[in-house]
């Protein structure tokens, strides 16, 4: 039985002081399995990777133009955002298309991510409210695909409400696993969420990026949706966050969703590594939690370097991209808050 193997290592000084590990599955959009590492098989919740998914029936019935929904609309609708202040506008405007209130969304709230607006927050003595919550988009639109419907809006986050009970079978046909073998949970933000095991949710990014196979609607509503994620990518996170930066570098050719938990899923479109596209799904074991610096801005340690080294394996960057990305690795210089190198992180893998 596979296991989950060292992803990445901390050094100080010429010791190992931290080993990450976790396992990682490559699939094209045939289901083929390219690469793997660790345990390809092993079940992990998506956490907010899955926003994409969860999108994807509401985009698929005809919500973007019923409400009319700008493409940066559409891609709050998949993001883990940062709150920052375009993201609140953004999330209110859709409210007011919707003709919903902000008190509708079950998701509860969260202080920002976003640098500014959390000095803001703390020195004014704001009290967060739900679109502050970073899944804020995603449950709007929950609740537009509701409205849409005709369908109540009170118990949109129950298991068997007709949004959830779509959102289950679409994300179970595009990674190509029966809906009785997906685990369920609930979220950090209170909605359904789903474990499956790594090469499913692999597949199904990868139909997301090349889905030629899938009927004409489910096809245009892919291509909505990652047309959305990869013209907006500030929407998906924050200027200056990894999967932001790293969808502008791929110029449309590459878009990432990080989830809680240490889940990272990255989609290749077609003609990236051979003419099929990649889906890549990956888990570090110990939840790679994020840390804050001085100036109130996140950073994590292990998906980004990880996502990078998978990327360079693939040869899906070229050395220019890589290098305008290097503040996020593969391989880093650890310094002390003096300034002084203290050693180095580097992922440990590769790709069989």
């Amino acid at each position: 039985m596979a296991t989950h193997e060292p992803l990445l290592e901390i050094l100080r000084g010429s010791v190992v002081e931290s080993t990450h590990f976790g396992s990682i599955a490559v699939v094209d959009s045939t289901g083929k399995l390219l690469h793997s590492y660790g345990d390809p098989g092993g079940v992990a919740f998506l956490r907010s990777s899955a926003k994409p998914f969860q999108a994807l029936p509401f985009v698929e019935r005809g919500g973007v133009e019923h409400f009319k929904f700008t493409q940066s609309e559409l891609a709050l609708s998949c993001a883990s955002h940062e709150t920052a202040q375009m993201h609140l506008d953004v999330v209110k405007a859709m409210q007011a298309k919707i003709e919903i209130q902000e008190s509708d969304l079950q998701c509860g709230p969260h202080l920002p991510g976003d640098a500014s607006n959390l000095r803001l927050v703390i020195q004014n003595g704001i009290t967060p409210t739900p679109n502050f919550n970073n899944c804020s988009g995603k449950h709007t639109a929950m609740l537009a695909h509701a409205k849409m419907r005709g369908l109540p809006i009170e118990n949109y986050l129950a298991h068997d409400h007709p949004v959830q009970q779509d959102i289950l079978t679409a994300f179970s046909e595009m990674c190509g696993i029966e809906r009785e073998k997906i685990e369920l949970g609930i979220d950090g933000c209170s909605a359904p969420n789903f474990a499956i095991p790594l090469l499913n949710a692999a597949l199904g990014m990868a139909r997301m990026c090349d889905p030629h196979t899938l009927s004409e609607a489910r096809a245009t509503a892919c291509k909505k949706i990652t047309s959305a994620m990869t013209a907006h990518p500030e929407m998906i996170s924050n200027y200056g966050e990894f999967d932001c930066e790293l969808m502008q570098i791929g110029e449309g050719r590459i878009i990432t969703k990080r989830g809680a938990e240490g889940f990272q899923i990255i989609g290749l479109m077609s003609g990236v590594c051979g003419e099929n596209g990649v889906g890549i799904a990956f888990k570090v074991t110990d939840g790679d939690k994020s840390t804050m610096n001085e100036n109130l801005e996140t950073s994590t340690r292990v998906r980004p370097s990880v996502t990078l080294e998978i990327l360079r394996q693939l040869k899906a960057l070229n050395e220019s991209q890589l290098q305008s990305l290097a503040k996020f690795g593969p391989r880093k210089i650890l310094k002390n808050y003096a300034g002084i190198n203290t050693g180095i992180s580097q992922p440990v893998f590769k790709l069989a």
